[in-house]
């Protein structure tokens, strides 16, 4: 079911760059999929697996399809091909407030419900390092052998009158590969009764 998960998020995004999308209609039909969560990028997809997978759900099992869109600009196109306009699937999604109006105008153009949509304040990071707090984050920084790296990055002059929060937003951005590696490393570190209300939200209307 994974390997035909995996194979059913390359053909979409395939069919999104302009491919024929022919195997991806049939693959929703056969693996069953109701739902299609957009999300913008691949560390926001490694959050919401790695949540769904401390609560015990085995998301494609349930008919879920997560999405990394590759960019919030990107969601007119998928929501055309997903929603009610093309496979008739139901869409949901998380995104930054900023990327708010490219949601909202993708998914009501293509008939979908703009209420399925979970808005992080900055963006999931953000949301992750504020409710873990900056101290649990630097702990976790150095667990994975990145404190060099991070006090190195905290004392040079542009991260100077920032917040620790900025700095460790900004931190996780820095590497190619390592915000991916952290959006699953911070939710593993959270309490299970404190998470991020959006990323709560989207998986509960799952």
């Amino acid at each position: 079911m994974v390997v035909d998960m995996e194979l059913l998020r390359d053909e979409i995004g395939g069919w999104a760059a302009g491919g024929a999308g022919g195997s991806a209609s049939e693959l929703v039909g056969r693996l069953r999929v109701r739902t299609a969560v957009l999300l913008e990028g691949p560390s926001d997809l490694a959050a919401v697996e790695t949540l769904a997978a401390r609560r015990g759900r085995d998301l494609a099992a349930e008919g879920v399809c997560v999405l990394s869109m590759g960019g919030a600009m990107n969601v007119g196109r998928y929501a055309a091909l997903l929603g009610p306009t093309g496979l008739g699937l139901r869409l949901t999604g998380l995104c930054d407030e900023r990327e708010q109006g490219f949601y909202v105008r993708g998914l009501e153009r293509a008939g979908a419900a703009r209420e399925g949509i979970f808005v992080c304040v900055a963006d999931l990071e953000e949301e992750l390092i504020r409710t873990l707090g900056t101290a649990r984050v630097e702990e976790i920084i150095e667990t994975e052998g990145d404190l060099r790296a991070w006090q190195t990055f905290v004392r040079q002059p542009a991260q100077h009158g920032r917040s620790r929060e900025q700095q460790s937003r900004r931190f996780l951005g820095t590497k190619k590969g390592r915000k991916i590696r952290y959006g699953h490393l911070l939710v593993e570190a959270l309490d299970p009764d404190t998470v991020p209300a959006p990323l709560e939200g989207l998986l509960a209307s799952l």
